[in-house]
């Protein structure tokens, strides 16, 4: 008899397992919005990569809870790094500046889905203050030391000038494009340094290290801790025209029902306190909007025009 009710139990009990394990299945599909297996998403630094890696971390727990499959955030080690994973398949979200955007556009496919938004900077204080009006574009800026003996586009002739990689907007093209309409060629007249990271740009002005420096407006808030007085020892010699937010951008192959899931996703993280907080720590984004690839017709405008300048 004790048998029998052994046996029983253990009959009942393996029942009670299977039956409770096929609602635990069922779960784990349901949470699943997407058919991709996995999402990898990739930043580009506009600072120091390892800080930026720190920062980003927290968008893997919030858009794994968004879309139901692991999410994996790296950081790439430059602009040309994540357009080429993008094409290869390695990445399939790159937050992309507009010229990388562009260049993962015509070579790879990529299309964009969303834009950033961030709060204007209010240029007349020249602190560093941001207006309260949310805007989708943003401007590149030639910053010099204020008592720099530099006092016209003109000036930079044989001076040294801290740069970003040549397919970064604010950091390169728009800047170098804007001087030469005003008479100054930089490539050829000016010596130009390569450095990682705006915030590098600032410091590279700071202690003297090079003359000026194209940073976006304003990356000088990205050294106001470690050097309070930044907007007094240094002036913008030039604005250039507006420039097109950062994107976030999806590789070629994903399919328009996941590119939708993904876009909603995003928007919906964005609206977090935690989502606003990655993208603002990261970017200084404020939130995104949805975006459409003929938005960076003046990209491609200025890409032409760069490649001329020798």
């Amino acid at each position: 008899m004790f048998k029998r009710l052994v046996a029983g139990a253990t009959v009942a009990m393996l029942a009670t397992t299977v039956v409770s394990a096929v609602p635990a299945l069922s779960a784990d599909a349901a949470s699943k919005k997407v058919d991709l297996k996995e999402l990898n998403v990739q930043f580009v630094p506009s600072s120091q990569a390892d800080t930026i890696q720190a920062k980003a971390k927290p968008l893997e727990k919030l858009l794994k809870k968004q879309l139901g499959i692991p999410v994996h955030v790296t950081i790439s080690t430059d602009y040309n790094t994540v357009v080429e994973a993008m094409g290869s398949g390695k990445v399939d979200m790159g937050f992309l500046p507009p010229d990388p955007y562009v260049q993962a556009h015509k070579q790879y496919g990529a299309k964009v889905i969303l834009q950033s938004q961030r709060y204007g900077i209010n240029d007349k204080k020249n602190d560093g203050s941001n207006t309260d009006k949310l805007v989708d574009y943003y401007r590149a800026l030639v910053v010099v030391k204020k008592d720099s003996g530099i006092k016209n586009v003109k000036d930079l002739k044989g001076k040294k000038i801290a740069v970003q990689n040549p397919t970064s907007d604010a950091g390169y093209i728009f800047p170098v494009v804007d001087l030469n309409k005003k008479g100054m060629n930089v490539i050829k007249n000016s010596k130009l340094v390569t450095v990682k990271g705006h915030d590098q740009g600032v410091i590279s002005v700071v202690n003297g290290d090079t003359d000026a420096a194209f940073i976006f407006d304003d990356a000088r808030n990205l050294v106001k801790k470690d050097n309070p007085d930044v907007f007094k020892d240094t002036r913008v010699l030039k604005y250039t025209a507006k420039i097109p937010n950062d994107t976030i951008t999806l590789r070629k192959g994903i399919s328009k029902a996941d590119a939708k899931t993904i876009q909603n996703a995003m928007i919906k993280v964005s609206k977090t306190e935690k989502g606003k907080k990655v993208l603002n720590d990261v970017y200084s984004w404020a939130g995104v909007t949805k975006s459409k690839d003929s938005n960076f017709d003046i990209v491609r405008k200025y890409q032409s025009q760069v490649e001329n300048i020798k």
